[in-house]
């Protein structure tokens, strides 16, 4: 038994859905497909919780958006005499989404989150499945939020692992079916509350079910041939890299490389099972494999950019030194805003840290800081990872720019950049 995830990308309009189908069909394989919103839907979505959430007059445009993009890809998939099955189903999803719009939104901005945008993964796995269906592939739809179950710490729920466990393991039982469509990103809580995994958690619910389910292997299909050395939307000399260690897959992921999501890797290494990476575009391409490696691999340079940075500099007012103490209160206020750190420094008496600028929370977490510390930071930076990094390299990515921080050890090169150059 495999696991196949598609991403939004690859489900982003009707040819896609085809596409999947046909490589869906040609595996030979008793499958659990996982399957992402359909393009730009989760960021759709979550303009509808805007509007909702602070009672802004477009709510019904937005809604009409999320309805109307997925009514186009439902009238090229399907004929007038196929249809009534998936415009049914759509019909009560629609209709779910607007009850839960009509009530008064909550005071916690998470937990309507998860309700709101998890429509778009039911909305879009309940196409892929019906289309399957109407091309005589014998699929069984399963909502994920029944049996993948999280504590209720909306937008990155916990998974309990031991209860999934067993709720999974009797749903995706294949006496019945050889194919599954289910959703990725979203989970459900015991009291049947949705949650989600983080955003672009598709990749880790893969991974949490081939790991729960004892699959063969994940395959998570995108629009690159593999894993890259670096971005081919940025670069013109790259390369694909055919197999890299968990080891290493972890160090990329965690330096920022979005070919992969930052806790997919743990759960298929803890019962080594390999995750591949291939081509929704070029089924026919071998891919890149991530997998247990005995020994080295002698890997190219590869280089990492992270755009849209912040560079934030604490220092304590009365000068006391960055301690242990002072770094757990800094972290722990970084942690009740959802904000993940690309990179550290410290001196005596400063902390200095790059994270992701988010305008709707950096005015109020920079107002939290002052209290303390005297704050200063610079908006517009990038992150530049080089993992297995050369001089050559190093001087073609940052050569003369602006340099705010640089840190290097024997494998990997870090420099965070302004983004204007000098």
């Amino acid at each position: 038994m495999k696991i196949y995830k598609f991403g939004g990308a690859s489900v982003k309009n009707a040819e896609g859905v085809c596409n999947l189908c046909r490589i869906v069909g040609g595996a030979n394989d008793k499958l659990v497909v996982v399957v992402s919103a359909m393009g730009k839907t989760t960021n759709a979505l979550e303009a509808v919780l805007d509007s909702f959430f602070n009672r802004k007059p477009d709510l019904e445009a937005c809604i009409e958006a999320v309805v109307d993009y997925h009514n186009a890809i439902v009238d090229e998939l399907f004929t007038p005499q196929n249809r009534y099955a998936v415009d049914e189903q759509l019909a009560q999803l629609y209709g779910n989404l607007r009850a839960d719009l009509a009530l008064k939104p909550s005071l916690s901005y998470d937990y309507e989150y998860d309700r709101i945008v998890s429509y778009g993964e039911l909305i879009s796995t309940t196409i892929v499945a019906a289309y399957l269906h109407t091309q005589g592939v014998r699929v069984k739809f399963v909502d994920i939020r029944n049996y993948l179950k999280t504590d209720d710490n909306y937008r990155e729920g916990n998974v309990d692992m031991k209860l999934s466990h067993r709720l999974i393991n009797d749903v995706f039982n294949f006496v019945n079916y050889d194919l599954y469509v289910t959703q990725g990103f979203i989970a459900g809580t015991l009291t049947n509350q949705t949650t989600t995994l983080g955003r672009e958690g598709s990749d880790y619910t893969a991974a949490l079910l081939a790991n729960l389910l004892d699959a063969e292997s994940v395959t998570i299909w995108k629009d690159v041939p593999g894993v890259m050395n670096a971005d081919p939307k940025r670069y013109t000399e790259v390369q694909v890299i055919p197999k890299l260690s968990y080891k290493e897959a972890i160090e990329l992921s965690y330096c920022g490389a979005s070919v992969i999501h930052p806790k997919t890797v743990k759960p298929i290494q803890n019962k080594r099972i390999p995750l591949l990476v291939r081509s929704f575009i070029d089924p026919t391409q071998p891919g890149s494999v991530i997998e247990e490696v005995i020994g080295k691999l002698d890997l190219p340079p590869v280089y990492i950019n992270k755009a849209n940075q912040v560079l934030l500099t604490l220092t304590p007012r009365d000068f006391s030194f960055i301690a242990e103490e002072k770094l757990s209160k800094i972290f722990a206020i970084l942690a009740s805003y959802r904000t993940k750190v690309s990179l550290i420094q410290t001196s005596a008496i400063s902390f200095s840290l790059c994270i992701d600028y988010n305008p709707a929370i950096f005015k109020n977490l920079v107002a939290e800081f002052q209290d303390e510390y005297e704050v200063l930071y610079n908006t517009d930076v990038e992150l530049i990872t080089i993992r297995h990094y050369t001089k050559d390299i190093v001087d073609k990515l940052v050569g003369e720019k602006l340099v705010f921080v640089e840190q290097r050890n024997r494998l990997t090169a870090r420099f965070v950049i302004s983004e204007h150059g000098k």
